[in-house]
């Protein structure tokens, strides 16, 4: 099988390929359309991350093709319905980073809650602002609002309560009768209702039509006066302006964003 990988892959995983099939690897390629549609002529499976768009003329290209591997687990970057009614199967990493971003959507509020960061450069110039370091906000007794409830949700539901945080879930394929809510004792609620209670939303929906601009200003203005929002999905799904505008106001208290928003489909 040969198999052209178009952006960066771990060189352990890429050997692991080499040693049974023809692998052309080059992380530089995304950046070179005119070799990427050549060399795809001859691709039987391709491996991409998020900035390979696989549509239009590179899928047209692809025309030997018959999988398409995401190291990731957001497909916006694939037509994925195009790709199937051409045969070829698309296969995320679902899972790979699961508890990393989990992790990293706990630090993140943390940070955000506590607010010292924002007292970095005067302490740095050896002042000593000890009201402002003093008036951060604790985790535990918080309400985190998890919008979209899979395998990233799901973990970062079980560090948040392990931090004395009550967890609420939304998620728009899932009603509360579902054995993710079920199994987890966790409450499921309708996405405004979730909006208005929590302290900390956190995404963790796809990008697609019905996700695209879910945090818009309208919705943003319907949080917590100083609640924050962690989006570790897709920059498309909130408005970054209406984002800033709430940061600058007062409304929000902090937002930590994902700035990978790519091309419609």
């Amino acid at each position: 099988m040969q198999i052209l990988i178009t952006e960066f892959m771990d060189e352990m995983a890429v050997a692991q390929l080499r040693a049974a099939h023809n692998v052309l690897y080059d992380p530089k390629l995304v950046d070179d359309p005119v070799r990427l549609l050549r060399e795809a002529a001859a691709a039987d499976a391709i491996i991409v991350r998020n900035r390979t768009q696989v549509r239009g003329e590179l899928l047209n290209a692809l025309a030997r093709c018959t999988v398409v591997g995401r190291l990731g687990v957001g497909l916006d970057n694939i037509a994925v319905t195009a790709c199937e009614a051409r045969g070829m199967r698309v296969i995320p990493a679902t899972g790979a980073n699961a508890l990393s971003v989990a992790e990293y959507v706990i630090a993140a509020a943390m940070l955000l809650l506590r607010g010292a960061y924002a007292s970095t450069a005067e302490v740095a110039a050896g002042r000593w602002p000890r009201n402002a370091l003093s008036s951060g906000r604790e985790m535990a007794g918080k309400t985190l609002g998890l919008v979209g409830f899979g395998s990233i949700g799901q973990l970062t539901a079980g560090l948040a309560r392990g931090l004395g945080m009550t967890v609420i879930a939304h998620d728009a394929v899932m009603d509360a009768a579902d054995p993710a809510f079920t199994r987890t004792d966790l409450e499921w609620q309708p996405l405004d209702r979730l909006v208005a209670q929590a302290d900390v939303v956190s995404l963790h929906v796809p990008l697609v039509d019905s996700t695209r601009n879910l945090f818009h200003a309208a919705r943003i203005g319907q949080m917590k006066t100083g609640a924050v929002l962690v989006n570790t999905a897709r920059g498309g799904i909130v408005d970054e302006r209406a984002v800033a505008a709430a940061l600058r106001s007062g409304q929000l208290g902090g937002a930590a964003l994902a700035w990978i928003s790519t091309r419609d489909s």
